[in-house]
């Protein structure tokens, strides 16, 4: 069987990434994962994020972590979000739009 590659168009929209991932999640073989692992491994990634936070503000991380880049843990973040999201076939893109809508709407300070 050939692989064939798929590849994020640059300027790629919230939509295109979201599919995108879900596609390459699946070839990966996390397309079995249930949800609730990967809520799980969302906090975990939101955990090495805010390590990463840490390393950066100079604030003390333990000498064993091994720590990313803040880019890198977030780019981790925002793909388990979409993941999580199209599991339960959440369009992020509308879901953003549609909330941002509501905070428009808000009188905020």
């Amino acid at each position: 069987m050939k692989n064939t590659k798929t590849v994020l168009p640059e300027g790629a929209s919230l939509g295109q990434l979201q599919r995108y991932i879900e596609s390459e999640a699946k070839k990966r073989g996390f397309g079995k994962q249930a949800p609730l692992e990967k809520c799980l491994i969302l906090g975990e990634e939101i955990g090495e994020l805010f390590k990463a936070i840490r390393k950066e503000e100079k604030i003390p991380v333990g000498e064993h972590s091994k720590i990313g880049t803040i880019s890198e843990e977030l780019a981790d973040v925002l793909m388990y979000v979409c993941t999580i999201a199209s599991y339960y076939k959440v369009d992020l893109e509308q879901a953003f739009r549609d909330k941002d809508k509501v905070h428009a709407a808000r009188t905020w300070r």
